[in-house]
């Protein structure tokens, strides 16, 4: 933390104090199976806002991005409340819920004074140790909201330019609950209002399919041991953005798709694909032919439902899809293949496949932790169809956006729409030694913009 000056803290509350009608929203099992992992951290970096911003002369930046933050904080207000527990002493189970009492979220002005925009943006790798440092509530883990804010925002001041970093309860948002808070509050600030839709709370879809609230057994012994839940990755992971341009996506694409003779594989697919060939290709020499590769991806299940879950319900609505093979086969069978499997995974989370896991999970609750993720398996979350770069706070457009040191580990590959239209980009966090067999891979890096 050498590189941040922290200058305050405050507690925030709603702008607007009338009594809210939601009180309590049960968590469901896609939140729940987050309980025991480290809040979503994400984050832009804008350009230092010209003199003349705000336009308000009474009002300094800070303070019209905390009044802002407040009245988005009225549209949002469970995230003000904090995690409840209900130890069903009679079964031996343990209930969450969010209890919206209002107590407030989170924020955070600090100075990086010797940090400007080229720092973060210029470097090969991503400066970890500028980049953590941005985020409030590292180290911070689900169940633990309960006591911690499950909302904090920190804005850093640079030498030439501001990052707004936001630390969120990964059981309580997923990432379209996430970015359509950063939407909402971008527009409060620049407009003075919001076109975005209200947040959902309900949990009426689930009628008929569970019963709420849900019971995980013996919940205390599934919390990870101390030792584990460090609030940074272990120092040998390093990571690098690599940005792929619209025209390099289409020529993956196509190739993906006229190996396989379809259509049907979309842009994302292909990159996903390419992305676990090369890597496999990576790390042949090191871990054989026989080795097995995994690949999760956090798959959206908002529009798999036959009465589709609105964009604006405030929850998780994901599941977990898998594609394997041995590395070997893998390479073997090429590009094609890969983006093939990565289509017939996402093809196959249909809604009884939704159902299923929810009924499955009601028998077997299973919370996840990092430490069963991080086992030579690959796991892209996010989305390139979140609105990132159009979070205009009343100053100009983000030039990047950066993740925080939450659920870090050697295979995680987050993505993210890229700044110019059209392209996408990967924070990649692999081994050091994957990192520079990608590096020295001559067809991958022709298939990179940097």
């Amino acid at each position: 933390m050498e590189h941040i000056r922290f200058i305050s803290s405050t507690t925030v509350q709603p702008s607007s104090q009338i009594d809210q009608p939601t009180r309590r929203i049960e968590l469901t099992p896609c939140d729940l199976q987050l309980i025991v992992l480290d809040y979503v951290q994400k984050g832009i970096l804008f350009h230092k806002p010209q003199s003349n911003y705000p336009k308000d002369p009474n009002k300094s930046l800070l303070e019209h991005l905390k009044a802002s933050f407040s009245r988005t904080l009225d549209i949002f207000y469970p995230l003000t409340g904090r995690l409840a527990i209900t130890e069903n002493d009679q079964d031996n189970t343990t209930s969450f819920s969010v209890d919206c009492n209002g107590v407030g979220a989170q924020f955070v002005h600090a100075a990086a004074d010797s940090v400007t925009v080229a720092d973060v943006l210029d470097p090969i790798l991503v400066p970890d140790d500028i980049v953590y440092s941005f985020f409030p509530l590292n180290g911070v883990l689900n169940y633990q909201g309960t006591s911690t804010p499950l909302l904090a925002v920190q804005v850093t001041e640079l030498v030439d330019g501001i990052f707004i970093g936001l630390s969120m309860n990964h059981s309580v948002v997923d990432g379209t609950s996430f970015w359509n808070f950063f939407n909402t509050w971008s527009d409060i600030s620049r407009w003075g209002k919001t076109s975005q839709p209200v947040p959902i709370f309900s949990r009426q879809f689930l009628d008929g399919i569970i019963d709420l609230p849900v019971r995980i057994p013996h919940f205390r012994d599934q919390i990870p041991a101390a030792e584990s839940t460090s609030s940074l990755p272990p120092v040998l992971l390093q990571q690098r953005v690599f940005h792929f341009s619209k025209e390099k996506i289409a020529w993956i694409k196509a190739k993906a798709n006229s190996q396989m003779g379809t259509i049907k594989i979309s842009s994302l697919q292909a990159l996903l694909g390419h992305l676990w060939l090369s890597i496999a290709q990576a790390e042949c020499h090191s871990s054989g032919t026989d080795q097995e590769t995994k690949y999760k991806v956090l798959v959206g299940m908002r529009q798999r439902l036959k009465t589709p879950l609105p964009d604006q319900y405030l929850g998780n609505a994901v599941l977990f899809g898998v594609v394997k093979s041995t590395v070997g086969n893998l390479v073997e069978k090429g590009l094609g293949w890969a983006a093939w499997e990565m289509n017939r995974m996402v093809a196959s989370q249909t809604e009884q496949e939704v159902k299923k896991f929810l009924e499955d999970w009601m028998e077997s609750p299973q919370v996840t932790n990092i430490r069963g993720v991080a086992n030579r398996i690959l796991l892209t979350g996010s989305s390139p169809r979140f609105n990132v770069y159009g979070n205009d706070f009343g100053w100009g457009r983000p030039v990047a956006v950066r993740s925080g040191a939450g659920n870090k580990y050697d295979g995680k590959l987050t993505v993210f729409p890229g700044a110019v239209e059209g392209s996408i980009e990967f924070e990649a966090c692999p081994s050091s030694e994957t990192l520079q067999a990608l590096a020295e891979d001559a067809e991958f890096m022709d298939s990179v913009t940097k």
